[in-house]
This record gives C-alpha cells, sequence and structure tokens, in this order.
C-alpha cells in the first residue's frame, strides 16, 4: 500500500490526549500470579481505554501453564497491559501490568526497567505464588506495596497475619482491594504513591 503525503493519518482520540496541565509522569507495574487479578485492575483504574494482550488459552498450555481457576478463566496475558491515570492534574501514572504465566516471566525484567515502584497483586488462596514476584522487584529494586484481593471465595486473614505470612517488612503497606472497582484501585496506587513520597523523604535525610 502506497503511503500519499495528502493521506491523513488519525491521530489520538479526544479522550486519550494527555491535559495540557501534566507535568510529571511515572511508570509503575501491576505484578502478581497467575489469575490474580492484573488484568482487571488496570482495567477498572485506567482512563483510557486499556491496551491487553490477552490470548485464548488452549489445550497447548497444558502442563506448562498454571492451570489455577481454569475452569473460569479462558484467556491470559502473553506480553503486557497498558494504562493510564492522573492522580492528580500535574502527575500521571503510566500503569504496566505484568504476564502472570510462568513461561512468560522472562518478560517481567523489561517491564521493571525504569518503573517508580510497583503494586503486588496477592491472591489469599495461593499466597506462595507472591514469594517470586517480591523476591524479583526486591532484586531489581523496585518498591512496591501489597494489595490482597478479595476473591469471594478467598478466605480471610488479618492484614497482620497475612504480613507475618508473606515475611514483609513492617515499612512495606498491605492493603485490601478489590480490583475490579475503580475506586478501590485508585486507593491502592495512592497507597503506592504515598510509600514512594516517604522513601524519597527517607532518602533525602540520609
Amino acid at each position: 500500500m502506497d503511503f500519499n503525503a495528502s493521506d491523513t493519518i488519525p491521530g489520538p482520540r479526544s479522550e486519550d490526549r494527555l491535559p495540557q496541565t501534566t507535568t510529571a509522569a511515572a511508570k509503575i507495574v501491576i505484578v502478581g500470579g497467575f489469575g490474580v487479578g492484573k488484568t482487571t485492575m488496570v482495567g477498572a483504574v485506567s482512563e483510557i481505554k486499556p491496551l491487553t494482550t490477552e490470548e485464548t488459552m488452549t489445550q497447548a498450555g497444558i502442563g506448562v501453564d498454571d492451570d489455577y481457576g481454569s475452569e473460569t478463566k479462558t484467556a491470559t496475558t502473553v506480553a503486557m497491559d497498558f494504562g493510564r491515570i492522573r492522580i492528580t492534574d500535574e502527575v500521571v501514572l503510566y500503569l504496566f501490568g505484568t504476564p502472570g504465566q510462568e513461561r512468560f516471566w522472562f518478560l517481567w525484567e523489561g517491564l521493571f526497567e525504569g518503573a517508580l515502584g510497583a503494586v503486588v497483586l496477592v491472591d489469599t488462596r495461593r499466597l506462595e505464588v507472591s514469594f517470586e514476584v517480591m523476591g524479583r522487584l526486591e532484586e531489581g529494586g523496585v518498591p512496591f506495596v501489597v494489595a490482597v484481593n478479595k476473591f469471594p471465595d478467598g478466605p480471610r486473614y488479618r492484614l497482620d497475619d497475612l504480613r507475618a505470612a508473606l515475611d514483609l517488612a513492617p515499612e512495606i503497606p498491605i492493603i485490601e482491594c478489590d480490583a475490579r472497582r475503580r475506586a478501590s484501585s485508585r486507593d491502592v496506587l495512592l497507597t503506592l504513591m504515598r510509600f514512594l513520597h516517604s522513601l524519597a523523604l527517607s532518602n533525602s535525610l540520609i
């Protein structure tokens, strides 16, 4: 197909354009095991239509992929999810949801690069998956908060008990959320931003 100078290239939709008041942007990654709600959170909180790379789960993945929840989950993220949200008129967060299937974890390193911070989504039915996730963030030096996604059939624990089970340092925030709800997901991001601000203040005093 030939391109002529007279051809019009469509620009971004008006609702996708950054406000003129924007002066700062930050990259945030939302990470966790398979099926914890990363794609759901990005979609719920993004102010633009999110970009997803979900593909249908097939028989070829049997014995290779995590089949937890396969009775209801029919698609999985194979690269990343992407969304955007304004925290204030001046500050915009770019959200990157990581793939949860273990065979796609090699993509995490690239997604972590340049990230200001991260949200670790946790499913209380599979706490053990979170250790690898948090370990990788710590290795990469990416600060994070833990958000416990409340599934209807998930066991409920006191946050102090979950902190102990996950071996979280006292300063790392842990918060309950419903990844399907925009307000709840936004509260998680605000918790992360407050944590990052406190770290910046602490470092400035050293």
